[in-house]
């Protein structure tokens, strides 16, 4: 089985090319540069490059992959959720090219395809479903975080999720109070490696209650605060680097600790995690020692696979048309506000 995938849920264009579990070829066309003179994602830049971006990637995935359209088995696309304008380049795209080839077309819901990319590894890339294993799932994507409990393969139910603020976004947002540049997140991991994250205490959102839901809109506005009564930190590299190490650790301590607590909640012996806060490094470092501690088996989504990829989606998809899932129909729309199966609707964003 071979699919062609299309991402386009954000403000990153990607194509992957998958045979049989194996990724033949992916590639992804980052806008960081584009939107960083605005400081963050602007919705109608996107779009646009998603338009001039999708043809030629798409060339270039199949060719390196050596697979030619006549040779696909189905096209896949992310449907949702993302910015409305965006998914629907990737979307029609990814539908035309279904009609005019005649294959199935598959829609694929975004942190569903993160959810099970932890699944993917290896050199080259593959598939490894028949090492899968029930499991907790961390998902911390930009504008998401909801931890998961995969019962089975393809069976699932969201256990909490984000109150207000994600985890990625008080990255951001926090490296934005701070004067660092776009994108933040990343910058504030950079910076935490050379701080000490004892010298400021900021507040663990959620942490003492019993539920596995996510706040961290009052970490944010904490380090507003403390920013705004103490600027002369801002002027010492060394303060701002303690000031990241800080952050970072209050939002890892709330990560980590949530996810153990519900794996050991439903007795599994694995934790997967995924999205693309999960290339920070501590966040990375604390669950596997927190995993090594408890005797837990980790999986972590592959750097390439933490960030929007169209890998993910074409194995999904492709796993799905396996498993015997019907086609989604070509008059399908994009989902912006697609709820993950399970998801409470109270906890949405």
């Amino acid at each position: 089985m071979t699919v062609l995938a299309l991402e386009t849920s954000c403000d990153e264009t990607a194509c992957a090319v998958v045979r049989d579990g194996v990724v033949r070829a992916h590639h992804v066309a980052s806008q960081v540069d584009l939107h960083a003179a605005y400081g963050g994602v602007v919705p109608e830049l996107a779009t646009r490059e998603h338009l001039r971006h999708w043809q030629p990637l798409c060339r270039r995935t199949l060719a390196e992959a050596k697979v030619g359209v006549e040779a696909l088995t189905a096209v896949a696309a992310t449907q949702g959720p993302g910015l409305p304008n965006a998914l629907l380049v990737g979307l029609k795209a990814a539908q035309g090219l279904a009609y005019a080839l005649d294959r199935p077309f598959i829609g694929v819901h975004h942190h569903e395809a993160h959810l099970y990319s932890p699944w993917i590894g290896g050199d080259p890339l593959r598939a490894a479903f028949d090492q899968f294993e029930p499991n907790v799932s961390l998902i911390v994507s930009g504008g998401h975080t909801m931890l998961v409990f995969v019962e089975g393969e393809l069976r699932h139910r969201v256990l909490g999720s984000t109150l207000d603020d994600a985890a990625g976004e008080c990255f951001d947002k926090a490296a934005k109070l701070l004067g660092l540049p776009y994108p933040g997140g990343p910058v504030l991991d950079a910076w935490a490696a050379e701080g000490d994250p004892t010298r400021f205490r900021f507040p663990r959102p959620l942490l003492g209650e019993a539920n596995d839901d996510f706040s961290f809109s009052g970490l944010k506005t904490s380090v507003r605060y403390h920013v705004r009564d103490h600027p002369e930190l801002l002027r010492d590299r060394g303060a701002v680097r303690d000031l990241c190490a800080s952050v970072q650790a209050a939002i890892v301590e709330v990560l980590v600790a949530k996810t153990l607590r519900a794996a050991k909640r439903l007795g599994v012996r694995c934790v997967t995690a995924s999205g693309g806060v999960t290339c920070n490094r501590s966040l990375r470092a604390q669950l596997a020692a927190g995993c090594a501690a408890r005797g837990l088996r980790l999986r972590l989504a592959e750097r390439a696979l933490c960030t929007d990829n169209a890998a993910m989606v074409a194995v999904l998809a492709g796993r799905l048309l396996e498993r015997g899932a019907p086609p989604t129909s070509l008059d399908e729309e994009m989902r912006p506000g697609w709820e993950l199966a399970g998801e409470p609707k109270a906890n949405r964003p």
